[in-house]
């Protein structure tokens, strides 16, 4: 397993989008220019170019996507890919894995009730809710589903028996990375 996090998003500009455009695939580029936003062009474009970094010659040829929208390359090797405003998070291997990363987020009642379980709620605060949801969607991105209701998020890491979790965290963001 390979983990590799970019943190200085100050270099989300106009002009470092127009760097990496041309030296993505057709396909990425295509892609990041979909996006209304400079941020979202700029997380699509670096977050392969951090793959690239991290693969070498194991990340050749198009995406698909499977029926949850999960990207994959065809001949592997497996990766997740994860944005927020602090940063981006993309993790390889050679099985499974899922990785996400956010920022430290407020958690309102409603939705700590929505994907909690009663368990979880018991002491809750801001670091632990931003916590447990990473660990939560790093699992369901490594199992190739994503997100599909936030009810569905309550007891997935109670009912979790196949990936390991571990969880960084620091003043800024916390992430998540469930792998075999």
């Amino acid at each position: 397993m390979e983990v590799l996090i970019f943190d200085q998003m100050e270099a989300c500009t106009e002009t470092e989008v127009a760097r990496m455009l041309p030296i993505v695939s057709t396909q990425r580029r295509e892609q990041a220019m979909k996006y209304k936003h400079l941020f979202g062009r700029f997380c699509c474009l670096k977050s392969w170019l951090m793959l690239q970094e991290m693969s070498g010659e194991r990340m050749t040829g198009e995406w698909k996507y499977n029926e949850h929208g999960k990207p994959y390359l065809p001949n592997g090797p497996y990766f997740s890919i994860s944005h927020c405003k602090e940063g981006i998070a993309v993790a390889i291997d050679e099985k499974p894995i899922g990785i996400d990363i956010e920022g430290i987020r407020r958690a309102d009642e409603e939705l700590i009730g929505r994907v909690m379980n009663e368990e979880e709620r018991v002491e809750m605060n801001d670091r632990m809710f931003t916590r447990l949801w990473t660990q939560k969607e790093a699992i369901v991105k490594a199992e190739g589903v994503g997100i599909q209701s936030f009810e569905q998020l309550q007891d997935v890491r109670s009912q979790n028996t196949t990936f390991r979790i571990q969880t960084i965290e620091n003043e800024k963001y916390i992430y998540s990375i469930a792998y075999k």
